[in-house]
């Protein structure tokens, strides 16, 4: 049987009842489309959180308090909650390790901070002025925190531009303003540029201080809560890890690292942590997703089952005038993938829609690849093959003489 005849036959079939294919049809829709969608917010997440780190900056180690129970492991009750580190610590590390480019030490807590007319409950960073270069952070009005101002213990403050909304009102001009941080008045000199990001590191939702007046006025104590070091090129980062660890356990007169009080952690690993975490996540949504495309294929299946059984004269007849049993197969198997390409094509539409809203809206962030829709089709044709394969088995095989006597 030629192709053209094969394609007119299984529109023929598929239009007569039109009803009954468009609801097969739309199992695969809400099938694939489930699929997408549930791939591309898995997707999203997983290019958000890792941009959300590099976003942090380059090439950079974390130093973290807290005991260690085996490599790798520390064990702590928070960030910073543990007072291992100190800013002598940070200063050592930037002298004694050359393969260093910067190091930024900091102090976090969160504090009310109070305006007349308004307040808001934010993350206060104390820092130093390698902050920006370290963190890749922008000054988009005023000034960051200088040297004098460390030296200095001045109380002065930047803030970032959600904190300044949140004080302030939009569009306002913070710089000069007053805040009181802890029952304490600061002076607001700079607005940090927004960056993007959510929880409780949001750059944007923060206050920076120098590093020295957080510890004499706010923590009253010389502990700091992480120590982050810039390497100099991504190829470094592994030996200055290293150093860096060896440095710390000679300073604070550990033998074991086993025992260490502090842990050293890649950035890269924490990129690598993320995404294996995401990439679970997506495949687990992918396949709760998937159920409703197994439900379409069994769709399909009694779809064709039932029109094997309508159409048993026709078959019957076919074969009387001399219809092998591959052309028979062909045709129903055709019909199947037919009713599946349909709705893959419009599940793939419906599909980027959905992401597309989820997006839009704001409910969280997606992102539709082309990997993934090649997978959603090529698995849509494969349901179609899979679970129209025994109903075309079954109408070439049927007996034409009892076919033709069926009622």
């Amino acid at each position: 049987m030629r192709i053209a005849d094969l394609l007119e036959e299984t529109y023929t079939a598929l239009s007569t009842n039109k009803a009954r294919s468009a609801l097969t049809i739309l199992g695969i829709v809400i099938g694939i489309a489930s699929v997408i969608a549930m791939t591309a917010i898995g997707q999203g997440a997983q290019a958000s959180i890792e941009s959300s780190i590099t976003s942090a900056g380059a090439n950079l180690l974390y130093v973290s308090p807290g005991q260690q129970r085996g490599v790798g492991v520390s064990v702590s009750a928070g960030r910073g909650s543990a007072q291992t580190l100190t800013q002598d610590d940070a200063t050592a590390i930037q002298s004694s390790i050359s393969l260093v480019k910067a190091v930024e030490p900091e102090v976090s807590r969160r504090y009310q901070i109070t305006v007349k007319g308004g307040n808001t409950n934010t993350n206060v960073i104390g820092t130093t002025d390698a902050y920006p270069d370290v963190r890749n952070t922008q000054v988009a009005e005023g000034v960051f925190i200088s040297s004098a101002d460390l030296q200095n213990y001045n109380r002065v403050a930047v803030l970032g531009p959600t904190t300044v909304t949140d004080l302030f009102g939009e569009g306002s001009d913070p710089l000069g303003q007053k805040i009181r941080i802890n029952n304490m008045e600061f002076t607001v000199v700079g607005v940090t540029a927004a960056k993007g990001g959510s929880g409780f590191q949001n750059p944007d939702d923060a206050v920076y201080v120098p590093l020295t007046t957080a510890q004499r006025y706010l923590s009253g104590d010389k502990y700091v809560s992480s120590i982050a070091v810039e390497a100099v090129d991504s190829e470094s980062m592994t030996t200055v890890q290293q150093q860096i660890t060896d440095l710390l356990l000679q300073r604070h007169n550990i033998s074991d690292p086993t025992l260490a009080d502090f842990s050293v952690i890649n950035q890269a690993d924490i990129v690598a942590t993320a995404s294996s975490v995401t990439g679970t996540f997506t495949i687990l949504l992918a396949s709760i997703a998937g159920i409703s495309l197994l439900v379409g294929g069994v769709g399909i299946m009694n779809m064709m089952l039932t029109n094997v059984t309508e159409r048993t004269r026709e078959i019957g007849l076919r074969k009387a005038i001399g219809a092998e049993e591959s052309d028979i197969s062909m045709q129903f198997l055709l019909e199947s993938v037919m009713l599946t390409f349909f709705g893959g094509a419009f599940g793939i539409i419906l599909g980027w829609i959905l992401a597309w809203g989820v997006q839009h809206f704001g409910f969280a962030s997606t992102k539709v690849t082309l990997e993934t829709v090649l997978l959603a089709f090529g698995v849509s044709a494969a349901i179609g093959i899979v679970f129209g394969y025994y109903p075309a088995r079954r109408a070439s095989k049927m007996n034409p003489i009892v076919a033709l006597r069926f009622e």
